[in-house]
């Protein structure tokens, strides 16, 4: 028998407040339509004065172990992705961990931008592949409201607040694609492209928190190539096609970047999960938080097999392969 990691519960949090793209209207030169024909975004989502990526990764954790019908002192570990903590340090993962009352196992951060999630997936497989852990929480969190430039319009309109979390769990299987579970990982960074998406501040540079900076037409060029061939990679790994492939859940980032990657996949639009017109770009939340409105909407059903694919700053990008 081989091991595997399957997701027994998915959840979503989004903040209470929702920003229209016509707000922007007032702060820069844009309006609804350009930023609808160029990204697809119509709404987006900012957090509360006072509500921080633990709070927002917390409600999500809750909502998917709900949905796994799981209790939290079942938890060996939590994996949270993010880019904005609350604080330079301790992690934002143990702080979810105090505010869903877990008192046992461990917890920490994953930092790999928009490619988050990805990357804390595949740690995840693997501590349960090695035996360290049998049941975690991976979650992604983010408030990048709070790092936006709002006099910068290629920047500010894209990005929202949000979390999503999974529950995976070790079970066995038989070895084959057919298997639920994770069914193969694709990781890559090159840090020689890092002008291209970055925040100008930090703890060792400016002691400040900074704002993001971003070479938009670079980027989109970097991501429908990458995510295409990572894709690719993974399901080349499980022994798969793209006329295996039931869903793309991909990082919701921008329409365009999405429906590009799709068709050099040889997917139609028809299968790909699309939530980026409801929440903007949420980072490292943007891929849980699709599995869980797929789940929701009745998209996403047991036995459908899924491809994940992201990108982020760093350059860095990555996709996981699973079967539901």
């Amino acid at each position: 028998m081989t091991l595997r990691a399957v997701v027994r519960g998915v959840g979503h949090y989004l903040p209470a407040r929702v920003v229209p793209n016509t707000e922007f209207e007032d702060r820069v030169d844009t309006s609804d339509e350009w930023i609808r024909a160029r990204t697809g975004i119509e709404r987006r989502h900012f957090a509360a004065e006072g509500e921080t990526t633990s709070d927002m990764g917390a409600a999500a954790a809750l909502a998917a172990l709900a949905d796994a019908g799981m209790a939290v002192d079942e938890v060996d570990a939590i994996i949270l992705a993010t880019s904005t903590p609350d604080l330079t340090f301790p992690s934002a993962a143990t702080m979810v961990q105090a505010r869903i009352g877990m008192k046992r196992g461990f917890a920490f951060d994953v930092q790999a931008v928009c490619a988050g999630f990805v990357f804390a997936l595949a740690n995840a497989n693997a501590l349960i592949l090695s035996g360290q852990a049998r049941r975690i929480l991976v979650i992604g969190a983010e408030t990048f409201s709070r790092i936006l430039d709002f006099t910068d319009r290629g920047t500010c309109v894209l990005f929202g607040d949000g979390a999503g979390a999974v529950v995976i769990e070790a079970a066995e299987g038989g070895g084959g694609s057919d298997d639920r579970g994770i069914l193969a990982t694709d990781l890559h960074s090159d840090g020689s492209f890092r002008d291209l998406l970055y925040v100008d501040g930090g703890v060792s540079t400016t002691g400040t928190a900074g704002h993001l900076r971003m070479q938009g037409n670079a980027v989109f060029r970097h991501a429908v190539e990458k995510l295409a061939a990572t894709a690719h990679a993974a399901l080349d790994k499980a022994g798969l096609g793209p006329a295996d492939v039931d869903w793309i859940v991909p990082h919701q980032a921008n329409l365009r970047i999405i429906a590009a990657t799709a068709s050099r996949m040889q997917v139609p639009m028809e299968r790909v999960v699309v939530t980026v017109q409801d929440h903007g770009n949420t980072s490292a939340a943007s891929i849980p938080l699709a599995l869980s409105v797929g789940k929701a909407r009745g998209q996403i059903k047991t036995g459908d097999l899924l491809v994940t694919e992201a990108i982020g700053g760093g350059l860095s990008w990555g996709s996981v392969v699973l079967r539901w």
